[in-house]
């Protein structure tokens, strides 16, 4: 692949303007087109990052000067773009998660391999501070045998976009993957799951959700996961603790503390 690469988006949120900007920056890249639901807000965001606007994701990942493709549109279409950018050659890197379906996403890597084709499929969290600080404490608490994760974030009123949407953002520990892949890259391999959830006012749109989950690992861990947002919320949280036979690991938000007996 030549440089500077050609990129084309797929979105126009917080995601995607970062990506646009990063794109510009970088002598070695150009941001060639974007797509997204709204016309006018494609409008604006093209006109901001002085690119191409079109009217469908199906026009960008077909765009003759398009090397690499940026997915960060809604969750439920992420399978479909996936596989057609990689089916027509172009490289990939994608937000989380790479499909809702687990067969599709496994047959999507399976693509990449085959085709020789770049698939990124973001996480972030695992490079952060918070998650590099776990990963360096847990030798000090010896032997862990219980994890509790739990995030909440309350919204007044409760928003009407895709994120509360059931079919556009899928079951909210599928949607929010990074929940789930923290204590997967700390702890190993899952044997069992149990999950539970409620959704509030649920028709085209949720105004709150709440989803919690027990993992037991193949390690004998037992780790808790809880997940809520919407209007029935009043207190933002975002615990994650770590129980050892030595000691405890405690983070709220990105302050952690070190306990022993």
């Amino acid at each position: 692949m030549n440089l500077p690469i050609k990129a084309g988006i797929i979105g126009t949120g917080y995601v995607a303007n970062q990506r646009a900007q990063t794109l510009q920056a970088d002598s070695r890249s150009e941001l060639i087109v974007v797509s997204g639901h709204t016309p006018t807000t494609v409008q604006q965001f093209a006109q901001t990052h002085q690119t191409l606007a079109v009217d469908s994701w199906q026009q960008v990942v077909e765009h003759p000067q398009v090397d690499l493709v940026f997915v960060c549109t809604i969750n439920r279409d992420h399978g479909a773009i996936a596989r057609a950018t990689l089916e027509v050659e172009k490289h990939l890197v994608i937000e989380y998660p790479l499909s809702l379906d687990p067969k599709e996403a496994e047959s999507l890597i399976n693509l990449a391999q085959t085709r020789g084709k770049l698939l990124h499929v973001e996480h972030l969290e695992l490079l952060g501070g918070l998650h590099q600080a776990l990963r360096e404490s847990l030798p000090q608490i010896g032997n862990p045998f219980y994890a509790r994760y739990v995030t909440i974030v309350p919204k007044h009123p409760a928003p009407k976009r895709w994120s509360y949407h059931p079919e556009l953002f899928g079951f909210p520990f599928n949607a929010a993957l990074p929940h789930i892949h923290r204590l997967t890259n700390l702890f190993g391999e899952v044997a069992s799951v149990s999950c539970q959830s409620r959704f509030w006012d649920l028709s085209d749109y949720y105004s709150a959700c709440l989803c919690t989950a027990q993992l037991r690992f193949k390690n004998s861990l037992i780790a808790e996961v809880t997940y809520g947002k919407g209007d029935r919320f009043w207190q933002a949280l975002r615990n994650f603790e770590v129980y050892g036979e030595e000691a405890t690991l405690l983070f709220e938000g990105q302050q952690g503390t070190l306990i022993r007996g």
